[in-house]
């Protein structure tokens, strides 16, 4: 402040020093109110991911179970082998489900050879949110994913 006179400059001096003074504390009144609301969207973000992941990993897992499924000769060692394949995926995956359902649509078996048929393979997975405790959101998910697969057109079936 070139050119002012002395009793100016404490003026405004002081005029400042007010204005900073009738500020102090909102920075933290604004932190508390902002910081739950962050907390709480950050805590979402994380249940989506958790979410993407289980949708990933189940998707996997069915298809997975479905091309095992093709593999076997009879209807009934393709369930067995579907099943045992869709959880070691599940395992594989660290997908920590609390319950774990596969069925398998061995309808294709029944199909005359030379003719196309397929075997369906369906997983459900019900995932735990129970440990992220985010208002409102339930402390479980099913998660679903069905994958279809061709059986060889000309190799024998039971």
């Amino acid at each position: 402040m070139s050119g002012t006179h002395p009793g100016q400059r404490r003026a405004a001096d002081h005029a400042l020093g007010a204005a900073r003074r009738a500020d102090a504390g909102s920075v933290t009144l604004e932190l508390s109110i902002l910081a739950p609301a962050v907390l709480v969207l950050l805590a979402l973000v994380v249940v989506a991911g958790r979410l993407s992941i289980a949708h990933q990993e189940v998707d996997h897992a069915a298809q997975t179970a479905a091309r095992a499924a093709t593999l076997a000769r009879d209807p009934a060692t393709a369930t067995s082998t579907a099943t045992s394949a869709a959880r070691r995926e599940l395992d594989a995956g660290d997908l920590h489900c609390t319950t774990v359902r596969v069925t398998v649509d061995t309808s294709g078996f029944a199909v005359p050879v030379g003719r196309p048929a397929s075997v369906t393979a369906t997983v459900t997975c019900t995932v735990s949110l129970s440990g992220l405790a985010v208002p409102g959101i339930p402390g479980s998910r099913q998660v679903t994913a069905t994958a279809t697969s061709p059986l060889d057109t000309y190799r024998g079936r039971s």
